[in-house]
């Protein structure tokens, strides 16, 4: 099973202002999420607004592996007939995930909870990521890890469990993918299950749990904490779900329209969830230009507009407590920190070092190559902006947002900047170079 590709490399070019109106594609997390609820859901479930990458299709795949029909019926519109929860049937093939950590590390709560054994596995980067800390509370639930690679990481062969237990389980690591797989393999429990999380994490599962009927309940524990307590072997009912558009995804258009001077554009539809809008605070602490207008909600999530306006950006403080509500961003901030005046601390990015890749390191290496002055101390990135120089060629390590960040710093430094392979966009924003180019962005093969 090889995923090799040839390497595309690309070049983003200085820009005049960006202008225009545009609209990301649909949230990545919600997307895997909304299949694989399709898939546990007895009946039909529409979706509508899909993010259709790379990653959220090997999602869909594995769900038809395990027994759902799953049919695309228009751009972004999919309909899943679901088998159930309890009615999984064993795959008849490896369940591939290609480069998706969040679709393979969902899935494995599923299957856990089953009587049923798949294999899973992905591409090269998918291969070195970690899996044991998903690992672990699923075989206290009753789960079996029959075989594995070196770690706990992929390719790995799980026997799940046909009555998984019960349990209680605080995450050692703030982790939506971990607190998520838990409640998947709890959905086929003969009993309440209860997860604790220190640090809140992005709750769409649980918005979705509760969107499509289960018995769940949210409460605050601690400081920063939640209690999240799922009662087992619910009927779920099909609902549609509206996918709003990934304020991942939006932050890249987003810090190129703020420092790109001259730019003015509006950005549709973003998911403003308050654990996903830690850039955003961010970057108004910085002092961008960021209105919100027409505030709604979708698919259970609250949306809005976003109009946003070159700004003349200085340094920041960024706490550690608010890296998991935007551990995807870092990337993008570091580009417009390099562009702010004065010194922006990003710290404690523990998390950034079993990403895609080191993407701390890799995000380092890209700011130096491009004339940034930036430091990494301990779990802190230190990022002296100013003038970028650029003319640097970034290794991108097969991540897909280290190639996009970098390609957005090439819109407004002095020289053009490169990345030496842009395949990986495809996997979150496929429409990342069009979509930029309507705005006014001159992104080229290199």
């Amino acid at each position: 099973m090889s995923h090799s590709h040839n390497p595309a490399p690309l070049i983003g070019h200085r820009a005049a202002g960006l202008k225009g109106r545009v609209r990301v594609p649909g949230d990545k997390s919600i997307s895997h999420r909304a299949l694989i609820f399709g898939l546990l859901t007895r009946g039909t479930t529409e979706i509508e607004g899909l993010l259709e990458g790379e990653d959220v299709l090997a999602t869909g795949r594995a769900c038809t592996l395990l027994g759902a029909k799953v049919e695309r019926v228009g751009t972004g519109a999919w309909r899943v007939a679901g088998t159930g929860i309890g009615s999984l049937l064993p795959p008849k093939g490896v369940l591939d995930f290609g480069n998706a950590g969040t679709g393979s590390r969902l899935m494995m709560g599923v299957v856990a909870g089953h009587g049923i054994t798949a294999t899973f596995d992905g591409d090269a980067s998918l291969r070195k990521r970690p899996m044991r800390r998903v690992l672990d509370p699923l075989v206290k639930m009753g789960a079996e890890v029959v075989e594995q690679a070196e770690g706990g990481r992929l390719p790995l062969k799980l026997a799940g469990a046909s009555d998984p237990i019960p349990v209680s389980y605080e995450t050692p690591v703030a982790s939506a993918q971990v607190k998520s797989a838990v409640l998947f393999a709890a959905l086929n429990s003969p009993g309440t299950t209860t997860v604790i999380e220190k640090e809140a994490t992005r709750d769409h599962t649980e918005k979705m749990l509760a969107h499509f009927g289960a018995d769940i309940k949210v409460e605050p524990h601690g400081q920063h904490g939640r209690k999240i307590t799922l009662k087992g072997r619910p009927e779920l009912h099909p609902n549609k779900v509206i996918v709003p558009a990934d304020p991942s995804s939006a932050a890249f258009p987003l810090v190129a329209a703020l420092i790109v001077p001259g730019s003015d554009i509006v950005i549709e539809g973003v998911m403003d969830n308050p654990l996903r809008t830690g850039l955003v605070t961010t970057l108004l602490e910085m002092g961008a230009n960021i209105e919100f207008t027409n505030r709604r909600t979708e698919g259970g999530e609250s949306v809005t507009d976003l109009r946003v306006t070159a700004s003349d950006l200085r340094g920041v403080d960024v706490p550690a407590d608010r890296a998991p509500s935007m551990i995807d961003e870092f990337p993008v901030l570091a580009v417009a920190a390099s562009f702010a005046k004065g010194t922006t601390r990003m710290r404690g990015l523990s998390e950034l070092r079993v990403k895609e890749s080191d993407r701390l390191a890799a995000v380092h290496a890209g700011l130096i190559a491009n004339g940034v002055d930036a430091q990494i101390e301990g779990d802190d990135l230190i990022v002296h902006g100013g003038a970028v120089r650029g003319g640097g060629e970034v290794a991108t390590h097969l991540d897909h947002r280290i190639a996009m960040s970098f390609l957005v710093m090439g819109l407004a430094s002095q020289s053009p900047v490169g990345v030496d392979d842009g395949t990986m966009i495809a996997t979150s924003f496929p429409t990342f170079v069009p979509l930029m180019a309507a705005l006014g962005a001159e992104i080229l093969p290199s």
